[in-house]
This record gives C-alpha cells, structure tokens and sequence, in this order.
C-alpha cells in the first residue's frame, strides 16, 4: 500500500490513502499516537511524495579517515544522551549526518546502535507528547538514509518491518507542510519498499560467484516509469533478461479449442449478449448468412443454453413439465441444484442469477403436484427426496432474504386439511412397518425421512427472520402440527430392531431443533399445550431411562451418542416451555422418575431427579453441559431446589458439593462449568437460615465436623463450603487463565491417556464416578438434617496450600476446627469417603483456560453471595483482588478490533459467524461484570472507588459505548451490544451517584477523548425508544445524572474560578466551535423524543430530566431549544392545562386534585421545570417568556398551585430563576390580571390582582406548613426586593410589619430561626436602594429589632443585620435616624472588636461612611469608647495586615480604618 502512494497516477493514491488509514486506525496503540487519522488529515497529502527536488543517493568513499573515530564517539554520545540539551543533540545530529557522507565512518555507528537509537526518537514523536523532539527528526531521518544507502543487509531486515514503515509515514502525516522531511521519508520509502528489485545479483543474468563491494543501490527502469520516486538512483534492466517473446503462430487458429473460442466470442459480440444471441435462435425468423466456420454448432447451442441461467432454469421448469418419466423429472430438478450451487460458490447465495430467476418463474405449479400425493412406490419416493432436498437448499440460500411467496406456499401446502403427505410420511403406517424387510425400500424410506426432518429444520431456522403475520401465524401452527408428528414418531420407535435405529437420533435432532421455539406447543386446537408437554416428557424420560440410566451410561450403552445429546436437549427446552404453559410449578413432580424400580426393595420416597445426576459426568461435554443447562433451569424454582438436592443426598458432597466440585474442576470445559455456577446461582436465590429449623424445606448446604461434634448449616456452611474449597483462590486463578481469542486448538489430550482405565474411578468412560448406592437412612435422623447437602471434609489430614494450576477435588480443611462434614447421617456412624472417592481423587494437571462466558457466570454468581453474605464476600473480593482482576479483562480495544474484523468478512461466512461469537461472549461478560460492580457499590463502594482501577475501568467503558455498530448486521449482535450498553450506562450513573467528585473528571475526561463519537452514541440511544426502552432510559438517565453531578460541583465550587479538572461538560458543549453541531443534533433528539409521546408515556419523564440537566449546564442548548420554540410551546400547554383544570372544576362532584399523582399535574410540574432551566442565567430566554406572557399565566394556575405544594414549589423556583438579574421580569410581576377562579381555590385565599400581591400574601402566612415553600418564597421575594415597582408593591402592602412581629429566641437558645434568616436576607435586599431603606428606617423599632438580632448567631449567614445597617449608614438621609440610636452605634464599634474579621470590616465601612461628610456624626463618634476601638483596631490591622496589597479585603480594612481614624483626629 505504501508503494501505490509513489505512483503517477492520483487515483490510485487517493486509494492507497484510504486502505492506509484503515491500517493506522485498526493498529495496536492507534489512540495515543499521532496524528488523529481523519479525512481532514488524508485529504492533503494525496501528492504527498510527489516532490520537485528529487535526493541523490549518493556516498563518498574516501582512501583516508578525515574525522577521527573518538569524536565520532563523542557527537554520538552527545546525540544519544537524555540529559544534554535538545539544541546540543539536534547540532550532535547533524554534524552525524554531515560525517555519514563517508561510506567508512559507518562501521563506527553500527557498533553504537544508532538505527535502534533513531527508531527510538520517531517513536517518541509519534507519541501524544512528540512534540518535545520534532527538532531531531529532520537529522535521524538523514542519518537513517545514509546508513541503509550503505547497508543492503540492514535494508532487508528493515524492510521486513511493517511497523517502521508506519512510523515513518505517520511522521511524513505530521510534517507534512515540511518538505525537506517528507522528501527523507520517501527516499527511505524507497530504500526500503524497492530492496529486493534493487539487488544487481537477483537482476544478473551471469551473476558472479566472486564477493563484491556493497552494491550501489539501483531500479529496473520498469520502476523508473511506474513510480515518481523522490530520489535519483542509476536504472538497469529497461527489459527484464528473463522475458521471452514468442512469435505468434497461424498453426494456433487451426487448433479446436481456439476456433470454437473465437466462434463463440464472434456471435456473443455481433449479436450483442447472450440473451440476444438465445432469442434469436428460438426466434423463427432466419438468421444472417454468415461464414461456415462463424456458425454455431449444435454443441456449442446447447452449451449457451445450460450455461445461461435463465435459460436453463426455463428449460427445467419445462422438462419437468412435459416429463414422461422419473428420471426425466429427477435429473432436472438435480440441474436446479447445480444452478443453486453455482450461486453459492460465488458467493452471492439468494441474490445470484439463479435465486433471481426462480422468484420470477412459475416453479410451484410445476413441483405442486409432486408434493400432494403419496409416493405409492419406490420410484416415487426417489422423486420426492429430490425435490424435498431441492427445496430444502433453495430455502437454506434465501435465508437472509427469504421469500414470503414461497414460505406461504409450502406452509399451506404442509397444513391442507385433506390428506398432508408430506407430514404424514413421517409415521410408518402398519402397511409400511411389515415391508421393512426389504433393504433397498427401508434405505430409500429413511432418506425420505432424513430429507423431510431436515426441510422441516431448515423451515424452523428461516423464520426467525419472517415479520410477516400470516406467515407467522402459519408457522407456529405448523410447530404444533409438526411437534404432534414427531411424537407419533417417538411413540412408534419401539420396532423389533429399535436398537441402533437412525431414525431415532433424526426423530430426537428434529425435536431439538422444534423444541428451541418459545410457544411450539401452544397452537393445536385440540390438545392443550401442557398436556403436549407431558407427552413429550414422558417419551422423552423414557429414552434416557431405557437406553442410559438403566444401562449404566453411554459407556455401557449401544446408542449413539447423538441420541443421548438430542433427548437431553429436548428436555432442556421442555422445562423452559413447560415454564412458560404452566400456571404453577406442580408440574415438577411430573420430571421424577423412581430409582430401582426393577428391584424388589421400592421404595416411593427414592422418586426425583436422581436420573439427571449421571448425565452430569457423561463422557460427553454437550451431554454434560446441556445437562447441567436442564438443572440450572429446574433449580429457578424452589421445588426444583429442593427436588434435586434430596436427589443427590446419596452422592459424596451432596448437591452443594457435587456442583461446587463440577465448578472448581480444571480439567472440565468452561461451557460445563458455566452451568454449575447458575446451578450455585438460582441456589442461593432461596432464603437460607443460619441454624437449623424444624419442618423448614430449605436447608442450604449442611457441614459437620466430625472431630468437635460442631455443625453449621445455612450461610455459616456456605462460608465453611467456600472456604475448605479455597474458592475464592481458585476464581482468581480462572480470572488469571481467560482466554480472550476467537478460537484455541490444544492437541495435546492429556485427560484422556489412561493406562488403566477399568481401575480408575474417574475414567471419563464411566459415567457414575460420583454415584454412589443408596445407603440406609436412619430412623432417628433429625427431621431438619434432611439437608440440600451433605458436603463431606475428610478429618486429620494436614493442610495443604492451594495449588493453582491443579484442582483437588477434595474439600481439604485448614484447622482441625474447622473440619466439617455432613449431617446426613448419625454422628456415631457417619461413614467417610474411601480415599479413592470421586471427592478425593486429584485430576491430572491440565492446561488451564477460561471462557468469558464462565466468568459471566461467576460474576453472576459472586453478585447472588455478595447479595447473602455482604461483609463476608466483600471481604473474600479484597483479600483475592478479584475485581481488579475482573475489571482488567474488560477490553474495549478487543472489541473494536473484531468490530472492524467484521467489517470487511463476508457475512454468515465461518470467520464472521466465529468473530460475532467472540464478541457477543465479550460483551456478555462486560453485562455481568457491570451488575457485581453495581452490588459492589451498593454494599463496600471501596473496592470499586480506587484511583488505579476507576481510570482504565472508565476509559474501556467509554471505549466500548462508542464502538461503531453501523456496519453490523446481525441482529443478535446488535441486540448483545444494546444490552451491554444499558448495564455499562447504568455502571457509570452508578458510579456517579456514590461518588460523584471522584468519578466525574475521569468520565468527562473519557468522553473528551471521544466526543463526536460519544454524540452519535447518545442520539443512537435515544432513537431507540420504542425497540429498546431500556437503553434508551439507561442513557438518558447517565447523561442526566452526569451533568446534574457537574452542575452540583459548579455550585460547590462557586467561590473558585475553576473547577479542578479538565474538561468539563459544560466546557465541551460551549466553549468550541467545531462542538456546536453535535450538540445541536443531541439536543434536538432529545426534544424530540421529549415532545414525541404522550404525557402518560413514561418515557417521556426520562426525555424531560435529560433535557433539564441539558438545559442547566449548557447556554448553547438553551439557545437551540429557544429556537425550537420549547418556552411557546411550555406556555401552550400550561394554558392548555389551565383551561383543561378549570373546565374540570365546573363539573359537579368532581375533584380535580385529589390524588397527587394526576397526569395533568405531573404535565404541569414537568412544563414548569424545562421553563425553570431553560431561562437559568439565560437574559434572551427569559425576554422570550416576557413576550410570551408567563405571569400571566402562573398568575392564572395560582388557584390550582396553591391546592398543591410540590406545584407551589417548582412555580417559585421557576419565578426565582425567571426574575434573578432581570428587573423587567421583576416588574412584569406587579401587572394586575384576571380570570376565572375555580371553586375549589380556597385553601390559601383567592386570587389578587396581581401574582406580586399573592406571593406577599403566601408569605404572610407564618408560619406555612411546608418550610421548603417558605424558602422559597422568600427567595423570590428577595428577587423582587431589587426591583423598583415590586419594593412599592411591598411598601403599599404593609408587609414589612409581619417582620416586627417576629420572636427572638429565648431560654438557652443562641441562634436565629430559620425564618428570622430569610426575613433578615430579604430586607438585606430592599437595604441596597435608598428607597429600600427608607422602607426599613419608617418601620418604628426595626432599628432596635436588628440590634437585638445582631447579638444571635447562625451558621449560613452571621452577619445580616450588621450588613442592613451597613447599607443603611451609606444614605445622607438616613444618618441623623442612625446616629440617634445608639444602641446601633455601639453594635457597630463593638464590631471592631470582634474576632470574625468579615465583622470588623463591615463595621469600619459602616462607621467611615456615616462619619463621612457628617459633622454631627464626627462629634458623635468622638466619645473616648468609640475612638479608642478605632485607635487599637487600626494599629493592630497595620501589625496583621503588613502586606495589605495582597488581599484586597485586607487592604480595604485598613483603609477604613485609616480615614476614620484621620476623620475623628480632626478638628
């Protein structure tokens, strides 16, 4: 690829650019390299190589050494040294370069390894912090040119690095406006891309066996003309020596093959194609006279005709047609395939020529009538497996396309009412079981039913892609009716030579693959569905009964393996559709089956599941892992629990340690243990007790120490289990050993090397090594230590350490104390296990690999134990480190590679199918992995919230939610990724709820990293609203806590000017230019899917608060959602509401707001907020809802308002964020306005002519109910305080009086209410205008009432009333009324003397501005008190405060005092 970027012609660079950059991005590393990969970048170095000023690569070859080697050492020591300046090492390069001109001096420098020096420094450029040494580069690039221009050996092994060659053409991207460095990089180009075409001796005709000098670096002149090369080199070979030329003979065209070539190709172009060509010659118009050896013979008609697709397929339609005989028929319907198959080997399948042409032609009328008659001998049943097999291959290539018109017609064809052969030949009549006898008609009969039982799979499988109803409904009739045959089948199989059958492994395949399908059993107008499930139970029993149990497993048995697989498979999707069907679990008792039943001692208590337990260690991994799949799906429910634990009360460990055995087992495949861990899952599910309870069904596990006499049961023996199995030990060694790739092929079997196996109890050919008979139950056995376990600890063995790569079966103890064992037998008696048991028997040492798909499981697993025993686990997670272990196979790298692997695979084909497979094990471990994080921060948020696990967990979350799913098309796969994403989103919010500071500058950091991509994934989700609400909620929900979490840290660090970390949210919506888009197409996804659905949807309250949090944190979304008209459209809908409220109220016996939870509040509220956060700081919005007249209409919802608080308190919030800073928004509040009050408006009063007259008159309600409301009407009243129209409201109102009424604290209390507080801040605020204080001055006693308040403390806000008279004292008309109080003179010296240094300013800025341009006020203040706090506070300011300048604070203090102090010292 990088040698097309060197040729002449443009478009082949551009191409060239474009497979590149595929490259550069996909590379191990791509994200902390330079530069960013993008079309801007590739855009404008198409012509990158193609430079004016070509290098000579030419060396000079001196007899004598001009430059001494010492200092060669020495430049190269200066060059290669991290501790001299770059300016030193740059001069130190170039004197390099300037030395390497002579070819002699490079013996020195090879011996210093100055290519590996060189390659460093390039990596180092490439790198995010490159720019440091992009003054070295120019130099290395020269000295790397002058090396490998003299060195053809080290070129070879250069050129044999891809890795180099990106490097350097990622430096030629980052200096491409450099043409002195470009030009190097292309002549090391073509050093290094044109080696092996550049070696004299490869080119030599005659080359010489004599040694010579390094050859001169030459080209073919072939290069010279393909190429534009940027270097001068000498040419050779203008025509290769190896080339022959061979003159062309006229004996050629008399040869056969030739002329019928050329025959062909003559009449294919003078007739235009062959459709022209085939027209013509059916036409019965003559053709053309034309020469005798351009005329076509018959041969050459009849190849046209089959090689031309549609014409063939025509002519076998017609054949079949017009067939006389079998054969006829036979061998058209075998050249159908053929067309079929040349389709496939071109890799087209449905949309080839042939699967085309079949949609357009009539071949169901044709094959029509084969299908409805029975075959009535053996030549007909011959036709019908060959047309039944040509359907069975045309349905299986237009699978991903399929055809309705032709999944119709078969369906109605398989269900006719009348006689439906193609079903019925499934079941042997009687005629048909005694013709058995004859070999030939059994073969062809079995093919038959080999044939139908596969079309009928294949009709299974192509309708998982059918959206089509009627087809839909069709199939799912055709389920039932087929599950019925099949059971005539099974019922039928008990012919003389059952035994070995085929038909009986094809019978159980097709219920396999029938039984997959949720609802099979749910269509049949007769039969009930659960009465079809019993059926099929009760067959299916009997097979693994008969043929496997019974018989001692598949090592005793004659049945093939495939049947053993297909039953228990069967039974597998039984118990999920017998889950589904049924309305209670009593049908459990229907999977027991009694144990010895053959021998006389029967006893009816030994029915249960005991027949499952052998098929656990079948020899077969898909029989043992599709059995356990049959248990963890049995143990959902509490009596299958119970069910199978009481069945394995006779195996050594019992259930817990059987499963917890099959768990630990290194020598078992992961698929086999993922099954025991949902086993130990869906167990711990039931509520377990810490001691034992008499007649309580579920026990737990239950260990007993055979030593101290010591049990336990419940949580406390499921702490001892997991201990003695050193469980914890060995999920860390599996965490250790996951293997991440596609596939793995391990040929070295050593499991099954047995010298010995008929001696060795773990043979994998005997299925019962974990079996044990059934001992004798003691009749005075405790009721209760009918334990779900009888876990057995072998006494007085010596502790052992845990072995990581060898699993021990045996529970070994760690303390004689701790030594249990189970309480399943009586004390005295208890039996131990011999020490050849199945528990005591060590496995050979395997090769240990895990599979994500176990560890999905065991994190499952570990979520259910974090959820029982909370401190325990969390306690077990940190002593393994197992979810730093867990989190650090999450690797979002990994997945983005097989994402693009994908890419460019053909689909369905194997590569693909095991890549998609690959990914969505991935994925599903990621899904896991993220609900134990979630229990993790629930429980101990510390073992998550840890700076070294939080970044890369953060980074690969992020990394994996901006995969680029665009170019997948597996819908299983995208519906993995969508479900991964909803828990990775709930992780983050998570994450963000309990610890918040901590986590959200990595988050936001990540998601910097990633913004365009991390935008497309944001209005990817919220489109899926409708096919997947939970990811849409998920990430809605993220972002909405996400800047909620941002806007919190904002208000908590509004006294900096920063916050600490960067970027920030707000930074990455706003502050860019190139960002505004993205955020424009966010914000209107989200409107839309806010605006889009009904009040009633609760998707909408998930649009509504990402669109709240928007709104707050960004300006620029406030200004799009202005523009989108959200204020008019609010006002809209709260008018809507209003009318809506008000009509309502008319009607009689009809309450309006008695439920609080009414959709027409919650709308209300909802409208309300979005105004609330779409006008917060924001002046144009707040104009906007000025000119749409929003007091006016909160003015009209005042009745309804007041009824409710939650609405009372939104609507004071949202006049407190409309009427901060905007004083025409304060005015608009004192218009009067009126309308109709609804009846039910009496609770607080009814409705003033004017929204500023309710809000005083709401406040003057002391005190109110609900304190939040309180707040927050004085919060807005403080608002309002500021305005000039709403202070004469207040004044004309009187409201200023209900302040003289208040009560100070008494007895012991030293601080202000609450109310005091919000009373003190709003006259604060009339204090800032000299009408405001006149306000405060006219209230007789107000001065006094401050004075007094002065003396209370409060946390939040101290010093109000000493601010009040600050504001105060700066009035001229107001300083006779101050300084005739003087209690608040003395407050105000008292200040000075204060230890809160806030205090002492303001009183100091209160007395020099009192004192100022006031002579009464200076002879006031001259009294000894007053003048001596003033004289001591300012020396001793001047001893605190040296460097005033520093602080301005400090500084204005001390200037207060200064002219105080100058003031009262004047005369």
């Amino acid at each position: 690829m990088l040698r097309l970027l060197l040729v002449k012609k443009p478009s082949v660079r551009s191409l060239a650019l474009k497979l590149l950059a595929f490259h550069l991005t996909s590379e191990e590393g791509a994200d902390t390299k330079r530069p960013l990969i993008d079309a801007r970048v590739l855009s404008r170095v198409t012509n990158l190589f193609i430079v004016k000023k070509p290098i000579e690569l030419k060396l000079d070859d001196r007899r004598e050494l001009v430059i001494k080697l010492e200092t060669v050492e020495k430049v190269y020591e200066i060059f290669t040294s991290d501790d001299v300046d770059l300016v030193l090492r740059k001069s130190a390069a170039e004197q390099l370069a300037v030395i390497m001109q002579d070819i002699k001096m490079h013996a020195v420098v090879k011996k210093l390894c100055l290519i590996d020096k060189i390659i460093e420094y390039l990596n180092e450029c490439v790198s995010q912090d490159g720019k440091v040494v992009e003054c070295l580069i120019q130099p290395c690039l020269t000295l790397l040119r002058k090396v490998l221009c003299g060195d053809p050996v080290m070129r070879v092994s250069l050129s044999q690095q891809s890795s180099l060659l990106t490097l350097l053409f990622r430096v030629s991207l980052i200096f491409h406006e450099d043409c002195t460095v470009v030009t190097e990089v292309g002549a090391l180009f073509c050093l290094l891309l044109f080696d092996e075409v550049s070696r004299m001796d490869m080119w030599s005709v005659n080359p010489s066996n004599k040694p010579s000098l390094p050859s001169v670096f030459s080209l073919p002149v072939s290069v010279f003309r393909r190429y534009h090369l940027p270097v001068r080199v000498i040419g050779h070979h203008a025509v290769s020596p190896y080339s022959i030329v061979l003159p062309l003979s006229a004996d050629y065209l008399a040869l056969k093959p030739v002329s019928d070539m050329l025959r062909i190709a003559w009449n294919l172009s003078w007739y235009r194609g062959s459709d022209n060509l085939l027209k013509q010659m059916n036409s019965e118009t003559k053709m053309q006279e034309i020469l005798d050896a351009l005329k076509l013979s018959t041969e050459d008609i009849l190849t046209l005709k089959i090689t031309h697709m549609a014409s063939g397929l025509q002519d076998c339609l017609h054949s079949i047609v017009q067939a006389a005989a079998h054969r006829e028929v036979r061998a058209a319907v075998t050249r159908m395939s053929f067309y079929l198959l040349n389709d496939r080997l071109s890799l087209k399948g449905c949309s080839g020529p042939c699967g085309v042409t079949l949609k357009s032609l009539a071949w169901h009328t044709a094959l029509n009538r084969f299908l409805q008659v029975l075959p009535a001998c053996t030549e007909d049943e011959k036709l019908l497996i060959d047309i039944v097999h040509f359907l069975n291959k045309l349905i299986r290539e237009q699978r991903k396309n399929s055809s309705l018109e032709l999944l119709n017609w078969i369906l109605e064809l398989l269900l006719r009412h009348s006689a439906n052969p193609l079903l019925d030949l499934l079941v042997l009549t009687e005629s048909q079981a005694r013709e058995e006898t004859d070999d030939i008609r059994t073969a062809v009969r079995q093919q038959l039913q080999k044939e139908l039982i596969a079309l009928f799979d294949t009709l299974l499988l192509n309708f998982m892609e059918v959206t089509d109803r009627k087809c839909s409904e069709l199939l799912y009739v055709f389920q039932t009716q087929l599950a019925l045959k099949l059971l005539q089948c099974l019922k039928v199989t008990d012919a003389p030579h059952f035994y070995g059958l085929p038909s009986l492994e094809r019978t159980l395949r097709g219920m396999a693959n029938l039984t997959a399908f949720p609802g099979w059993s749910s269509h049949s107008p007769l039969t009930k569905p659960l009465d079809i499930c019993v059926k099929y139970l009760s067959g299916l029993l009997e097979v693994i009964t008969s043929f496997y149990v019974e018989r001692g497993g598949n090592a005793m048995s004659f049945m093939g393996k495939g049947v053993t697989k297909s039953t228990i498979l069967c039974l597998l999707h039984l118990s999920h559709e017998m889950m589904a069907q049924a309305g209670s679990s009593e049908w459990m008792s229907l999977w027991f089956l009694p144990l010895g039943s053959h021998s006389e001692e029967y006893i009816p208590t030994q029915q249960g599941l005991a027949w499952l337990i052998p098929l656990w260690v079948d020899r077969d991994p898909e029989v043992r892992f599709t059995s356990l799949g049959l248990g963890s799906a049995l143990t959902t429910l509490e009596t299958g629990c119970v069910a199978l634990a009481n069945s394995c009360q006779n195996i050594s460990g019992g259930l817990w340690g059987t499963v917890v055995n099959i768990l630990l087992d290194q020598s078992e495949c992961s698929m086999v243990r993922r099954e025991a861990a949902f086993i130990l899952q869906n167990l711990l599910v039931i509520p377990m007790p810490t001691e034992i309870i008499k007649d309580y069904t579920w026990q737990g596990p239950c260990v007993h120490d055979e030593d101290s006499g010591l049990s336990l049961i419940g949580k406390p023996a499921l702490q001892a289990l997991l201990y003695h199995c050193h469980f914890y030990e060995h999920l860390n060694q599996m965490v250790k050993h996951c293997y991440l790739g596609r596939c793995m092929f391990d040929l070295n079997f050593s499991a099954f090397d047995r010298n010995s196996e008929s001696n060795d109890l773990n043979g994998l050919d005997d299925s019962f090594k974990f079996w044990r008979a059934p001992s004798r139950i003691s009749q005075d056995r405790d009721p209760s230590s009918l334990s779900t376990s009888e876990t057995t600890v072998a006494p007085s063995l010596e502790s052992t350490e845990f072995q990581p790569l060898v699993q021990s079966t045996t529970l070994l103890p760690e303390a004689s104390h701790d030594q249990f064992v189970a309480q399943g037998h009586q004390e005295g008696t208890s039996p131990r296990p011999p020490h050849d048991s199945s528990l005591s028997a060590p496995l050979p040492k395997p090769c240990v690999f895990v599979t994500p798909s176990l560890l999905s499981a065991m994190c499952s697993l570990l979520d259910n134990l974090l959820t029982i025993a909370p401190r325990d686990t969390a306690k077990a997670f940190r002593q393994a480190h197992l979810i730093e272990l867990l989190c650090s196979i999450a690797d979002a790298t990994l997945i983005q590679t097989c994402v693009q692997k994908l890419r460019v695979l053909l689909p369905s084909s194997p590569p693909a199918e095991h890549t998609q497979a690959q990914v969505s094990f991935l994925l599903e471990y990621l899904s896991s992995l993220s609900r134990l994080l979630q229990s993790c921060l629930l429980v101990e948020p510390d073992l998550v919230i840890q700076d070294e696990l939080m970044k890369p967990l953060i980074t690969n979350i992020i990394g994996i939610l901006t995969v680029c799913t665009k170019d997948v098309l597996d819908k299983e796969l995208i519906s993995a990724f969508y479900h991964t994403w909803t828990h990775l989103f709930n992780l983050l919010a998570m994450l963000l709820r309990k610890a918040g500071a901590v986590t959200l500058p990595s988050v936001t950091v990540a998601l910097a990293k990633h913004w365009t991509a991390v935008i497309d994934m944001f209005c990817k989700c919220a489109g899926l609203s409708a096919t997947c609400p939970a990811l849409y909620t998920a990430s809605l929900q993220f972002l909405s806590i996400l800047l909620t979490e941002e806007a919190k840290g904002h208000l908590q660090a509004k006294s900096k000017t920063n916050l600490s970390y960067s970027p920030t949210m707000a930074s990455l919506l706003d502050d860019t230019q190139e960002n505004q888009k993205s955020l424009e197409r966010l914000s209107d996804v989200i409107l839309q899917c806010y605006e889009g659905k009904s009040s009633k949807d609760i998707l909408k309250r998930v649009a509504a608060n990402a669109l709240m949090s928007l709104l707050a944190v960004s300006r620029r979304a406030q200004k799009h959602a202005l523009k989108a008209n959200l204020i008019d459209n609010c006002m809209e809908q709260m008018k809507h509401i209003n009318a809506q409220l008000n009509l309502d109220s008319l009607r009689p016996g009809k309450a309006v707001l008695k439920k609080k939870e009414d959709g027409v509040i919650k709308e209300l509220s909802l409208a309300m907020q979005l105004l609330r956060n779409c006008l917060y700081q924001n002046e144009e919005c707040k104009e906007a809802a000025l000119e749409a007249h929003l007091v006016p209409v909160l003015h009209s919802l005042w009745p309804w308002i007041l009824i409710d608080d939650s609405l009372m308190q939104i609507s004071l919030q949202l006049l407190c964020v409309y009427t901060a800073n905007f004083p025409n928004g304060c005015s608009s509040l004192c218009w009067s306005s009126c309308g109709p009050q609804p009846v039910q408006a009496t609770h607080r009063g009814a409705v003033s002519n004017s929204l500023m007259l309710c809000i005083l008159k709401l406040a003057s309600q002391m005190p109110l109910e609900n304190t939040m409301v309180q707040q927050m009407v004085f919060l807005l009243l403080s608002n309002l305080a500021l305005s000039h129209d709403c202070k004469g409201v207040i004044q004309k109102s009187n409201f200023l009086q209900n302040f003289l009424s208040l009560a100070l604290p008494k007895g012991g209390n030293k601080h202000l209410s609450n109310l005091t507080i919000l009373w003190l801040k709003l006259l604060l605020n009339i204090s800032f205008g000299e009408d405001g204080q006149q306000m405060i001055l006219r209230l007789d006693g107000c001065l006094d009432l401050l004075t007094e308040m002065s003396k209370y403390k409060h946390k939040s806000s101290p010093l109000l009333p000493l601010l009040i008279f600050h504001n105060v004292c700066f009035s001229p008309a107001n300083k006779p009324k101050i300084l005739a109080n003087e209690k608040v003179i003395t407050v105000l010296a008292a200040c000075l003397e204060s230890e809160n240094q806030n205090a002492q300013r303001i009183g100091a800025a209160a007395l020099w501005a009192l004192i100022y341009n006031y002579q009464k006020a200076k002879t006031a203040l001259k009294s000894p008190s007053v003048k001596r706090r003033v004289d001591e506070a300012y020396s001793l300011a001047k001893k605190t405060f040296p460097n005033s300048e520093a602080d301005p604070l400090n500084a204005y203090y001390l200037k207060c005092l200064e002219n105080l102090v100058q003031l009262l010292n004047s005369s």
